[in-house]
């Protein structure tokens, strides 16, 4: 599973997984949302990216999609992007291709370093940043934010979801020109409607 002939059947499978287990539709606006506002839909991709499973399928399908970058690292803003970097971490070890995985932090440490950041990264960096689910984009536009503090650069970004709600993906493209969604809402709701 881990070549990149098996870059379709991964994401299908992928798309299976978050589909029966991270998903919930509602005729009505019934699922609150970070934000404030509700939505119609649901996603609770932790219950994937926390899966064996799902860290073997996300690992590889952003591998693929950073690999060509001579990036130093990957990661996002706790909690969400936590197991999606270090799937990606191990991948790249497993390819002989490493790329470090790091954690931004809600707010920084009131000890210590004071640091937003963890992990093996430093000025200069070019790193991807990766996130669960967007909607807004606004814990993508915080993990950007801080990584540009810490002064990495950040060429990509990769998300899990795209809810195609609440201009996420176009905030984002605003700071970071390249975004890239393993999956989108409009492919879930696709399959959701052929079961």
């Amino acid at each position: 599973m881990t070549t990149d002939f098996d870059t379709d059947r991964m994401k299908t499978r992928l798309k299976q997984l978050i589909l029966e287990h991270a998903f919930q539709f509602s005729e009505q606006a019934a699922f609150k949302l970070v934000s404030g506002g509700t939505s119609q839909f649901y996603f609770n991709c932790k219950k994937v990216t926390l899966d064996p499973e799902g860290q073997v399928l996300i690992g590889n399908l952003i591998f693929q999609a950073v690999q060509d970058l001579a990036v130093q690292a990957v990661g996002g803003l706790t909690l969400g992007a936590d197991p999606m970097a270090c799937a990606v971490a191990y991948t790249s070890w497993v390819r002989q291709q490493p790329i470090q995985s790091f954690v931004v932090r809600k707010k920084a440490k009131e000890h210590g370093t004071a640091s937003l950041i963890e992990g093996k990264v430093q000025p200069g960096d070019r790193v991807v940043v990766v996130d669960d689910v967007v909607t807004t984009g606004g814990s993508t536009l915080q993990a950007i934010a801080a990584c540009r503090e810490a002064r990495l650069e950040v060429v990509r970004v990769v998300v899990l979801v795209d809810r195609q709600e609440l201009n996420g993906r176009e905030n984002i493209l605003k700071e970071v020109p390249d975004v890239v969604a393993l999956v989108t809402r409009d492919e879930i709701m696709s399959l959701y409607g052929s079961r």
